[in-house]
């Protein structure tokens, strides 16, 4: 598995300080790094230079209307030097669309952008993945870089080349495998986020924990912030889990990266059960996994007690536990018959952990414990 790079190196260039952690996701041709770092995105545009990323650069961001974040974006136009047209998108999942995806590729093709060109999907994850698949589908495929600027797409969503957009029918159902060719996490930009989208990133590394690193699992439960030492190590330390997983298997045939899934399963259909504008993300995956922890102690034999750790760490840092009492049920049930990962039986294929920091994924589960589960999400 890939493990965290040391950037301890003084004869490094300016763009490779030693406060700039790296994590290479080796796969051949497609190889890239990821670099998490403080100022890592005022050097972008010599960082892009370096890996003979070529002009016109395009970045597609939901930025530009967001005054209050506005600093984000400046970072890039005026501190790089370097010109970064762009295609402003509306905030929200909602731009997860086909309709968004036809509208930027026709600007794209209007503005005359070559083969040569670069995007940028500068934002979270709803830009990275909606960026990334315009990417890969324009003139068969141009580069792209991810520049995330949340804590859920910093630690996941920005690694592993998922593209797509959803459709009504269910969460991104449309899309492509499509590896960026680098990823620059600036740190400072968490500082901007709102505290309940800084807790909806510290889902997925609550999930890195309970599936892959006990002890990460033990860090991050005792509650993290913005503001602490060890933030780039925690972000360094998912991310090379997520690079192990992707290496060993990249296009999801086999069985390492469905392990990314755990909680995805019924925390997607609770973002569809309740048209993505109730809960965040990171939100319905902490929910989804309360279920699945309890299903892992149902079905896997986890321990009651394992299962109660993983509550605690979610409502350590932020996260609900239940459901708001106006969420329909059926609607959830309902929505689970949608997921991606349905099998060709029309049955869920469910990741459950056999202990913390071991997880287990293709598992059949009867309808009667998933409808426990989600009825265990109705109460404290």
């Amino acid at each position: 598995m890939t493990t965290p790079a040391d950037e301890t190196n003084p004869d490094a260039p300016a763009t490779d300080a030693p406060a700039t952690r790296k994590v290479p996701v080796e796969l051949g041709l497609r190889a890239y790094e990821v670099l998490i770092g403080h100022g890592v995105l005022k050097q972008l545009g010599a960082l892009m230079e370096e890996r003979g990323l070529q002009g016109p650069f395009t970045v597609i961001t939901d930025y530009r209307g967001d005054h209050a974040r506005r600093e984000v974006w400046e970072k890039i136009l005026f501190e790089d030097g370097v010109d970064y047209p762009t295609l402003d998108v509306p905030p929200g999942e909602a731009s997860k669309s086909l309709e968004a995806y036809a509208r930027l590729m026709s600007e794209l093709a209007q503005r005359k952008v070559p083969r040569s060109g670069t995007i940028i999907a500068l934002g979270g994850g709803v830009m990275g993945d909606l960026a990334g698949f315009v990417a890969a589908s324009y003139l068969r495929g141009i580069a792209f870089v991810q520049v995330p600027t949340t804590l859920l797409a910093m630690v996941d969503s920005s690694v592993g080349g998922k593209t797509g957009v959803n459709l009504p029918e269910g969460k991104n159902l449309v899309g492509a495998f499509y590896q960026p060719k680098l990823v620059v996490a600036d740190l400072g930009t968490l500082r901007t986020l709102p505290g309940r989208e800084f807790s909806a990133g510290l889902a997925e590394v609550i999930k890195y924990g309970a599936i892959a690193s006990e002890g990460l699992f033990d860090r991050v439960a005792a509650g993290v912030t913005v503001e602490d030492e060890d933030l780039a190590e925690i972000i360094e330390t998912c991310v090379a889990i997520k690079a192990g997983i992707v290496v060993e298997d990249e296009f999801e045939t086999g069985t390492q990266r469905a392990l990314l899934n755990f909680g995805h399963t019924i925390g997607h259909a609770i973002e569809r059960a309740t048209g993505y504008t109730t809960y965040l993300h990171g939100e319905a995956i902490a929910l989804g996994m309360r279920a699945a922890a309890w299903l892992s102690v149902w079905q896997l034999g986890l321990l009651e007690e394992e299962a109660k750790r993983i509550e605690l760490a979610l409502s350590a840092n932020g996260l609900p536990l239940e459901l708001k009492p106006e969420v329909d049920r059926g609607a959830i049930l309902a929505a689970l018959g949608n997921d991606k990962k349905v099998g060709s039986d029309g049955k869920n294929r469910w990741v459950l952990l056999k202990e913390l920091g071991v997880a287990e994924s293709g598992w059949e589960i009867e309808e009667d414990l998933v409808e426990k589960a989600i009825g265990l999400l109705y109460t404290p």
